[in-house]
């Protein structure tokens, strides 16, 4: 089992090895608060502006926890952002500062940071916002550069693959000011857009072969990073569960909306598919400088990143949304499902002949 005090005294010694002037609010710029909401959703949000930069205000509250993960009672012992796998997605514009408060409450166990893959300097923030169990800090950065990029948990060595397979992780999402474009000038507009973060999970067994359960991320900590190190994970989940966005839970849409996709995978590469659909403007790389491709039937999530895709449904019915690594999208969880109402296209497609006995060969 890990030893909590020597984790929690070299956290606080790195603290004390960083040295950063207060904060002085001295951009002089207006202030925006944002209430963050728990994926798939994400808040509400301008998808251009005519608006000057802004601080943006975000606060994150850590909270580690046990979670069941499938139906069949699997429980893991996760660290998460706002208490959601994945955290959050924010969204802010070009030029905007994000401000976040990290809070670390004295009911956790583990010191825990913030490393934001679209800032620059500072580990992405890891450094000025390492925490201890009681702690809570303020930074902020400028969003100089367009795209969905990964957050994630960095609290230093083996620490920061466990922290960020335990749930740590989530996105930013930053929008050109005048929104986003089809690399060619015209400008695409989404009519809902949908946050789902694929997330690996490695669940230990016991000799029998069943789950283990735990009672704090210490004390699974060394059988998980054994698990860990084998590089096969137990579960491939979207949003923290297997069945979290299937059945009742189901993503909605009607025929004709322009639907945004935004999926950040932290850790390994990930093939979303969209059966019976297509990616009709694609950000593989999640950056929005970039012409998006057009068109695909899947596209690649490198591990570590985000990317968006934008669709129009134009037909009814579930539409089952995967990795097309079939084995994880099946077998170990990574399916989630659209439910889109509307009239249905027989032009699209149609059943010619209904099915029927094949006919038995005429014999003479």
């Amino acid at each position: 089992m890990m030893n909590r005090r020597n984790l929690l005294l070299g956290a606080a010694i790195t603290a004390l090895l960083i040295t950063t002037p207060a904060v002085a609010d001295d951009l002089k710029l207006p202030r925006q608060h944002v209430d963050l909401v728990a994926p798939p959703f994400v808040h509400p949000h301008e998808q251009a502006t005519k608006e000057g930069p802004k601080i943006m205000e975000f606060t994150l509250k850590i909270e580690e926890k046990k979670v069941a993960i499938d139906d069949e009672g699997t429980t893991f012992q996760a660290m998460t952002f706002n208490g959601s796998m994945p955290g959050p997605l924010m969204v802010v514009h070009e030029g905007d500062y994000v401000e976040v408060t990290l809070i670390n409450p004295d009911t956790n166990t583990m010191p825990h940071n913030i490393d934001f893959h679209a800032a620059t300097g500072a580990l992405g923030g890891a450094e000025l916002s390492l925490i201890n169990p009681g702690e809570q800090v303020t930074i902020r950065w400028k969003a100089t550069r367009t795209g969905v990029f990964v957050y994630h948990c960095a609290p230093g060595g083996p620490m920061i693959p466990w922290h960020v397979v335990s749930g740590m992780n989530g996105a930013v999402m930053v929008l050109p000011r005048d929104g986003l474009n089809d690399g060619k000038g015209h400008a695409l507009h989404y009519d809902k857009i949908f946050y789902i973060g694929e997330q690996d999970m490695y669940v230990p067994k016991d000799a029998k072969g069943k789950y283990k359960s735990y009672d704090s991320p210490g004390e699974a900590y060394t059988d998980t990073v054994e698990v860990m190190r084998k590089l096969v994970p137990t579960h491939v989940v979207f949003n923290g569960k297997v069945g979290a966005l299937t059945g009742k839970n189901a993503l909605t849409a009607k025929v004709g909306d322009n639907v945004l996709i935004i999926h950040s995978e932290a850790n390994r590469d990930s093939r979303p598919h969209l059966i019976g659909g297509h990616g009709d403007y694609v950000w593989e790389t999640g950056k929005f400088s970039n012409a998006p491709q057009t068109g695909l039937e899947t596209w690649f999530i490198r591990g570590g990143s985000a990317g968006a895709a934008m669709y129009k449904f134009l037909e009814p019915g579930i539409y089952a949304y995967v990795t097309h690594n079939l084995i994880e999208a099946v077998e170990l969880g990574a399916t989630a499902h659209f439910k889109v109402e509307g009239k249905w296209n027989d032009d699209l497609m149609t059943q010619v002949k209904a099915p029927a006995e094949i006919p038995a060969p005429k014999t003479n």
